[in-house]
């Protein structure tokens, strides 16, 4: 049974920082992707970032330059470090888990946002300004 369980979220002021944590559990899939998503209120769940088992990372434009996703696997945690944090950001975030796809030589291929198997039940981020 996959499990995923997020933590960390909170309230803060613009401009600062949080570093949110998935950790998941009996998740076996190789290759994989791991990302984090987020729904804000009245909106639709976006993208945030995602890293595939080879380690490509990718961020919404949103993001560039102010989070960063990283894991560690001895922990199975997945990580969210929001640097600069702007009242925007305010959302529920969640992590989410899915199989990759081997295309021949090129990059692994992620699920779609909504197409990822596994889910977290969510972090709130508040950010005010």
């Amino acid at each position: 049974q996959v499990q995923l369980v997020e933590s960390g979220g909170g309230s803060v002021q613009s401009g600062r920082s949080l570093t949110l944590s998935c950790v998941l559990s009996g998740f076996t899939a190789d290759p994989y992707c791991v990302g984090w998503f987020r729904q804000a209120p009245g909106k639709e769940r976006e993208g945030v970032t995602r890293i595939d088992s080879d380690g490509m990372a990718k961020y919404a434009d949103s993001v560039k330059g102010r989070f960063t996703i990283s894991q560690d696997h001895a922990k199975n945690t997945l990580y969210l470090e929001m640097k600069r944090l702007k009242p925007e950001d305010t959302a529920i975030y969640y992590c989410a888990a899915d199989g990759a796809t081997s295309v021949g030589v090129g990059p692994l291929k992620c699920p779609r946002a909504k197409e990822y198997k596994y889910w977290g039940h969510g972090t709130q981020v508040t950010v005010s300004s």
